[in-house]
């Protein structure tokens, strides 16, 4: 199986030329000339290369073929994901975008564990963006999942209005995802709470926003667990597991 590479801009030409990150990885990889290897440009385009050299600082490519990406889910899904304690907020980015999420925004909500500062929380996101873009190569994504600043709920309560549905999955219960999506739609946004669930006045803020309180079911979902099935139901519903 060619090796997946994302690429910061468009390619418009029969060769390019791969440096930076990329072209190391390459070489660590130890990859010849004539090895395939895919390039997938911002635009979500696919191109299947060949490599024709490589070089110090540079990896030349011949483009053998070029087409949209067939492998991105018809139903962008963004996570509203209340910070939780730990690292697990690594292991969900890491595996939300294996499993298809098209954005992941970080939330503080009144019952967050965890609060880091200013500093600590920009190194956060920049370790968290870099789990998503290693994830998208290893899934074989068509873009790279955009790991947002951190907001507060009343900030991601507002931005739920670009979404065509907004799912806020709520330990107090609420509909089934299968009723709410019933009709399919073009953009999801999910909200998980933290360790401690959500405040019932933050549970109504989402919902005056358009929002839909959903259930996971009976039991009590770990704060890593939710967003993955969550995320998987979502996918299920609106056909993308097929």
């Amino acid at each position: 199986m060619a090796a997946w590479f994302f690429t910061d801009e468009e390619i418009n030409t029969s060769k390019y030329m791969i440096t930076g990150e990329n072209a190391k990885h390459i070489r660590v990889l130890r990859m010849k000339n004539g090895e395939e290897l895919t390039l997938v440009t911002p635009n979500g385009i696919q191109h299947d290369c060949a490599v024709a050299g490589v070089n110090q600082d540079h990896v030349e490519v011949d483009i053998k073929e070029s087409y949209p990406c067939r492998n991105e889910p018809d139903v962008f899904v963004t996570l509203y994901q209340a910070l939780p304690k730990g690292d697990k907020m690594d292991y969900i980015v890491q595996k939300c975008v294996e499993l298809g999420v098209g954005r992941i925004v970080p939330v503080m909500t009144a019952r967050c564990v965890s609060r880091p500062d200013e500093k600590s929380l920009k190194k956060k996101t920049a370790r968290w963006r870099k789990i998503a873009a290693q994830a998208a190569m290893q899934s074989r994504r068509g873009i790279i999942p955009e790991v947002g600043e951190c907001v507060s709920l009343k900030q991601a309560a507002m931005l739920t209005r670009e979404n065509d549905k907004t799912v806020f999955f709520y330990e107090l219960g609420g509909e089934s995802v299968k009723d709410i999506l019933a009709e399919k739609p073009k953009t999801v946004g999910m909200f998980i709470g933290s360790e401690g669930g959500f405040e019932e006045a933050e549970a109504e803020l989402v919902l005056s926003n358009g929002g839909v309180a959903a259930t996971l079911g009976k039991r009590i979902l770990r704060a890593e667990t939710a967003p993955l099935a969550a995320l998987s139901i979502i996918m299920y519903q609106t056909n993308n597991f097929s």
